[in-house]
């Protein structure tokens, strides 16, 4: 632990100022798993960062979360909007494949690099969403069980007695630190929308979803049925547009 508590307020911590702080009070509190997690998360890993009690509960709060996320039954519900989106196996659960693999691919790099605070705010998007996909129940269960078994292989590292005991509890055999590390796949990972950003004569006027496959005579049509588009065009001539596929159209106006 001692890694990662290394400054306190803007001063370095050690016994001659007093100013350390005891570890052992928070783990036998909130347990070790949280004291951990907080230490990857409180700031880059090399450098350390400032202790706040907030900062230590916000993390348990977020590991309460993953465990009522794993053990609370999952139910699928059957509805007409549901049985609409689950006609082909492709397609029902498509959007959850891609933020899992996404996922999966942050993690995997931000552990590589040492980048542990921002691998730990990947995990806890990732359980939002898990979170609202199960509320929401329009996947079945064998691939909600698979989807939780990712995020489990995902936690591992980070909490290494918490991901231990839900790997048991959820019917898997030990342990689940000698499991292979997930793999995502290129393809899954792609978005499938993007946010084109609208602008005329340089300036921010609208922002949309598109697909990622838009051509720049869509894009080009979508800026111009923007209403706050329109309204910066009013008694202009469209000069010239400048289009960066994926990224932005700016329309140049006089």
């Amino acid at each position: 632990f001692n890694q990662g508590i290394i400054i306190a307020g803007k001063q370095k911590m050690s016994k001659s100022r007093g100013n350390v702080i005891n570890s052992d009070e928070y783990v036998s509190k909130l347990g070790a798993d949280a004291m951990r997690a907080y230490l990857m998360f409180v700031a880059p890993w090399e450098q350390g960062g400032e202790w706040n009690d907030s900062g230590i509960s916000g993390i348990s709060r977020w590991l309460n979360r993953v465990w009522k996320l794993v053990l609370e039954p999952y139910q699928m519900k059957v509805t007409a909007a549901v049985t609409a989106r689950m006609k082909g196996e492709k397609d029902h659960y498509r959007d959850l494949q891609r933020v899992t693999h996404q996922t999966i691919r942050k993690v995997t790099n931000d552990l590589e690099r040492m980048q542990l605070d921002t691998m730990i705010a990947a995990l806890m998007e990732f359980t939002n969403y898990l979170a609202k996909t199960k509320e929401r129940g329009e996947i079945s269960g064998s691939v909600w069980r698979e989807t939780i078994a990712t995020l489990l292989l995902l936690v591992a590292p980070t909490t290494p007695h918490l991901a231990e005991e839900l790997w048991q509890q959820t019917g898997h055999p030990y342990s689940i630190h000698n499991q292979s590390w997930p793999q995502w796949d290129e393809e899954l990972v792609k978005d499938e929308e993007i946010t084109l950003v609208v602008q005329v004569n340089g300036k921010l006027r609208d922002r949309v979803i598109v697909p990622v496959s838009i051509t720049e005579a869509e894009a080009k049509q979508i800026a111009l049925e923007s209403q706050r588009v329109k309204a910066h065009l009013k008694d202009k001539e469209l000069v010239k547009m400048i289009y960066v596929p994926g990224r932005l159209i700016n329309l140049v106006a006089k």
